[in-house]
């Protein structure tokens, strides 16, 4: 049999992956994708005094993809705003028990789609974001 590139937590959170759907009454929504991979994914999160009490996914793309989107929700569901930002793709990765370097970009789409749903967030509450999401910080 073949070996996958994956460990055991990767697998687990592509074969489960927790948090998949919808928020229809969202705090914030944050959308990214890769044109040269082809993964998409939206983040959902629902904040209330300042903690994010769910957060939910949809994201279409490979199993790492899947797997990074999955365990960000978990990462952040009970933390603060502030304590969500401090979410790092590398973080991300770490909590998975690594991805293979040819994925490690699914993790930095995870942080994007998370900064992306806070910087949603922010723009509802007619508050300018404190940071900047716009400039991708990878390379495919």
């Amino acid at each position: 049999m073949e070996q996958l590139p994956y460990n055991e937590k990767v697998m687990d959170h592509f074969l489960h992956p927790r948090n998949v759907g919808e928020i229809p009454d969202a705090s914030g929504i944050g959308n990214v994708g890769n044109p040269v991979c082809g993964d998409v994914m939206r983040m959902y999160i629902k904040v209330e005094n300042g903690v994010i009490v769910d957060a939910k996914f949809k994201t279409f793309g490979c199993g790492a993809a899947i797997s990074t989107s999955s365990i960000v929700t978990e990462m952040v569901k009970g933390k603060t705003i502030e304590e969500a930002l401090s979410v790092s793709n590398k973080a991300v990765a770490q909590a998975l028990g690594g991805l293979p370097a040819v994925k490690m970009h699914c993790s930095v789409l995870a942080e994007q789609a998370l900064k992306g749903a806070i910087k949603d967030y922010y723009q509802r509450q007619g508050k300018p974001a404190p940071f900047d999401i716009d400039t991708p910080k990878h390379e495919h």
